[in-house]
C-alpha cells in the first residue's frame, strides 16, 4: 500500500544497546541521541538527533524500516525531547491516552526488529 506521505521526522539507528531486547517483553523501545548518558546507553537505540518539522499528533504514522505503526497518543514531552535529545520511548501498546510525558504510543502490533542502519520516520498520512 503506497500512500503519499510527508515525512516530518527521519533518522537512522546508529547503535543498538545490549539490553534493548529486554524491553521488547513490555513492548517498549527507547530512542536516544548520541549524547545518551553511559548508564542508559545499554537500554537504548542510539539515533541521529534531527529536528521535527511539525507537531506530532495521533493518526500520524511511525515507520521503522518497512513496518508502519499508527500513532495512538503523544506524551507532552515527546515533541521537545525528540527534536532536542532524540530521547523518547516508543510504546507498542495502543494506548489512546498518554500515561508518560516522554512516550509515543503506537498501535499494538508486532514488535519491530530494530538494528543498526534501521530508518525511523514519522509521516503525515
Amino acid at each position: 500500500m503506497m500512500t503519499t506521505e510527508k515525512s516530518i521526522f527521519s533518522t537512522e539507528v546508529l547503535e543498538v544497546g545490549a539490553e534493548t531486547a529486554e524491553f521488547s517483553t513490555i513492548k517498549m523501545a527507547i530512542l536516544f541521541g548520541d549524547e545518551a548518558p553511559s548508564a542508559l546507553r545499554p537500554s537504548c537505540f542510539i539515533i541521529n538527533v534531527v529536528p521535527v518539522s511539525k507537531r506530532i499528533i495521533p493518526g500520524m504514522i511511525l515507520k521503522i524500516d518497512n513496518q508502519e505503526y499508527e500513532i495512538t497518543s503523544v506524551g507532552t514531552e515527546v515533541q521537545t525531547n525528540l527534536g532536542r535529545l532524540g530521547h523518547i520511548a516508543l510504546s507498542f501498546t495502543g494506548l489512546t491516552e498518554a500515561k508518560l510525558p516522554g512516550t509515543l504510543y503506537l498501535v499494538d502490533e508486532e514488535y519491530p526488529k530494530i538494528q543498526v542502519g534501521s530508518q525511523i520516520q514519522i509521516c503525515e498520512k
